[in-house]
């Protein structure tokens, strides 16, 4: 049997349900042709038929990685940005604050790599998302995570990876706001 013949996984299913849902993005694709195309992917049985679904669209660089530096001041991102695939923070004298909560995320998976000197980090997920903070290592602070460390099916998962010398990582969901007018 070849490769081709063998029967798709539902993640399979779902990592090119997002992939032409980016080319639709992208403006590659007609919202009729994203639709037909979904509805194949969705109920696909085997490679071949997913393969079918994304071979005039452009490979995604999973190689790819965003830089944010900064040797004094702080990193922070938050709001409506895009979140990359791989995205490494380094600061020496600084903190670096990431909240995805708000952020356009495209992959199912996405690394953040620190390297911190003597400022702590604060990483704010989108509910329902998984962090494994396990390979994050501080000589000096704590990595603290208030949100599952196993991956979930469906679910956004975060993998953070690093070091801080004199700070440490915290891990959370957005804090939910009691008084609203």
């Amino acid at each position: 049997m070849s490769e081709m013949q063998m029967r798709v996984s539902d993640g399979d299913r779902e990592r090119t349900a997002q992939q032409l849902q980016q080319a639709f993005t992208e403006g590659r694709l007609t919202h009729l042709e994203l639709e037909d195309r979904l509805e194949i992917a969705l109920t696909a049985k085997t490679y071949a038929d997913l393969q079918g679904l994304v071979t005039d669209l452009p490979v995604e660089r999973v190689d790819e990685v965003i830089d944010l530096e900064s040797k004094s001041g702080n990193i922070k991102r938050s709001g409506d940005w895009a979140v990359p695939r791989r995205l490494r923070a380094a600061s020496k004298y600084g903190s670096v604050e990431l909240d995805l909560s708000q952020a356009v995320i495209t992959h199912q998976v996405v690394d953040i790599e620190l390297d911190l000197n003597y400022g702590s980090a604060k990483i704010i997920l989108p509910e329902g998302a998984v962090a494994n903070v396990d390979a994050f290592q501080s000589d000096w602070g704590k990595a603290s995570s208030d949100v599952p460390g196993r991956p979930r099916p469906g679910s956004l998962y975060v993998v953070i990876t690093g070091q801080a010398k004199y700070g440490g990582l915290t891990v959370r969901y957005p804090r939910r706001r009691r008084f609203t007018h």
